[in-house]
């Protein structure tokens, strides 16, 4: 649980559209829109380094100055640039501390699997979890314990403990968390088959042999056709 909030400084910004986006980008800074739910949307500014080291805190709430007073507000969405991957937009939302927030977290492994060790592959399908919880109880991350997970065996969201009584998983329980299969088996090489093709090679030679001689016999061309010859002469 955090005990104190990344300051995110915010401005509120007069230039829209897609003219005016891009002269902020320019500028190093990011344009964006801060929402609450039952009051007007906000177009707002923050400076390209403030908000990376916003998400370079860890943290998932952030506190700003609004009305003349602190907010809390978290990151809605973000957009980023097809090429350059560049943030290009943000889109904020705010919360109160005395109500409760629907939040993904990152799920963190914990342990070594048994599985593992005996030469099975990990497989994670999930690497976040959606939880609800007051703004103020929001974690960094969800730990899942795998030490005992075996080769064939898998956890899943209803495997996951949280000692705060006030976070609440959203999540399905039964969705898939992480799991380890059997290594793939290496295919042995079929000797049999190559035996049997290689014999099928002899017999054809031989067979091709056998036709020329009986070609020979057909014709009755037998012998060497000099000694034929010379036979022809003494009889003539």
């Amino acid at each position: 649980m955090a005990s104190s909030y990344f300051k995110l400084d915010i401005s509120e910004r007069t230039e829209t559209g897609t003219k005016g986006s891009k002269a902020l980008r320019l500028e190093g800074s990011i344009p964006g829109v801060l929402y609450y739910s039952g009051e007007k949307n906000v177009n707002i500014t923050v400076d390209k380094s403030v908000l990376f080291h916003a998400m370079q805190s860890g943290q998932r709430i952030f506190e700003i100055d609004q009305d003349g007073g602190s907010q809390y507000t978290m990151i809605k969405e973000l957009q980023y640039h097809p090429v350059t991957d560049a943030i290009i937009h943000i889109d904020l939302m705010r919360v109160r501390r005395s109500e409760k927030m629907t939040i993904s977290v990152p799920l963190v492994l914990i342990g070594e699997a048994i599985g593992i060790k005996e030469g099975g592959v990990l497989s994670q399908s999930m690497t976040q979890i959606e939880i609800s919880c007051f703004p103020t109880d929001v974690p960094e991350h969800i730990e899942i314990d795998i030490e005992d997970l075996e080769i064939n065996s898998a956890k899943s969201v209803a495997d996951i403990k949280i000692d705060n009584e006030d976070i609440e998983i959203v999540s399905n329980t039964n969705l898939n968390v992480v799991s380890i299969t059997p290594p793939a088996a290496e295919e042995e090489p079929e000797i049999e088959e190559l035996e049997d093709d290689e014999g099928e090679v002899e017999g054809e030679v031989e067979g091709d042999e056998g036709t020329e001689g009986d070609k020979g016999a057909a014709t009755g061309q037998e012998g060497d056709p000099k000694d034929r010859s010379e036979e022809q002469s003494g009889e003539s």
